[in-house]
């Protein structure tokens, strides 16, 4: 059963893309992440221009995002003021990451930028979590025992000026790198379609030193503000959200989560993170196989859209 896709300009099998839901949901439910980082590669592999991958998972991110965040102020784990701050940043970085993705497209740049950022981005990634857990695995065989990173405790970060006070996290620390933070994870949201939680929630964690009762659900506001304004921006300006696309990943999504969840609930958190950095790892040398394998087809026309 076929559907077409008005955006994307091309027929889909809806339940190929009801299936893609369900495995990233799953994923994102064992592992507790967004899932964007798996969706976007997985669209562009069946066929999907980059383009139209990145700004349509972004309203798929938005939507997933805002339960999570929902249920963590339920159980007042958000340090608003944090996530206030983080937002100001990650709006910023995401205009910026929207005129870019504008700019690269127009000069027929953009789909080289989006696979070399995932193999850069995932493969560096990937392999930091295997190498962290595969020690955690060793490390807890042997018996030792991992220092604990204190919520407070000072690094050269503490040391900046413009120091605000976040009650929620316990915290009195620069506005500057919080800011900064901000920027990059709504820059790269913009730029690939990711909501930065697998990137923003370790860097929280150690270098900020916020505790993890409040991480996760600050990082989700923090993904939804930065999602639903990537997906407005990329909508008025680039006109690339498919949200026939977008609708159906989300059904699959919201299923898939569930059983994700309990899933993971059966594994231990070390052999968790190994898995998902195994994954990430597969995911980035696939795109790099697609950048230097040569394709089937070396030409391909496509219209070129009208000068100023």
């Amino acid at each position: 059963m076929e559907i077409y896709l008005p955006i994307a300009d091309l027929p889909v099998n809806v339940f190929l893309i009801l299936g893609m839901g369900l495995a990233v949901g799953f994923i994102s439910g064992m592992f507790g992440v967004g899932g964007g980082f798996l969706m976007t590669p997985l669209l562009i592999f069946i066929g999907i221009s980059p383009a139209v991958s990145v700004a349509t998972v972004t309203s798929h991110m938005a939507a997933s995002s805002f339960s999570g965040a929902l249920s963590y102020w339920r159980r007042r784990a958000i340090d608003f003021s944090l996530a206030l701050v983080l937002l100001v940043g990650g709006v910023g970085g995401t205009v910026l990451g929207v005129w870019l993705f504008a700019l690269l497209r127009r000069i027929g740049q953009l789909d080289i930028t989006i696979g070399l950022s995932y193999v850069v981005l995932l493969c560096a990634v990937g392999a930091l979590m295997v190498w962290e857990s595969v020690h955690a695995i060793l490390r807890k065989r042997a018996g030792h025992v991992a220092p604990l990173r204190r919520p407070g405790s000072h690094n050269w970060i503490h040391g900046l000026p413009l120091k605000l006070r976040f009650k929620q996290s316990r915290l009195y620390i620069s506005a500057i790198p919080v800011f900064a933070i901000g920027v990059f994870i709504g820059f790269i949201g913009a730029i690939l379609g990711v909501g930065g939680g697998f990137l923003l929630v370790p860097m929280l964690i150690y270098l900020l030193r916020v505790p993890t009762s409040v991480v996760i659900g600050t990082s989700m506001v923090l993904t939804l503000m930065t999602m639903a304004a990537a997906t407005v921006l990329h909508a008025a300006t680039n006109h690339l959200v498919d949200i026939v696309l977008a609708l159906l990943l989300m059904v699959g999504g919201v299923v898939g989560a569930q059983f994700g969840a309990r899933a993971g609930q059966k594994l231990a958190a070390e052999r968790l993170r190994l898995l998902l950095g195994l994954l990430v790892v597969a995911v980035g040398l696939r795109f790099a196989f697609d950048l230097v394998w040569t394709p089937t087809e070396l030409y391909s026309i496509r219209a070129m859209e009208d000068g100023p």
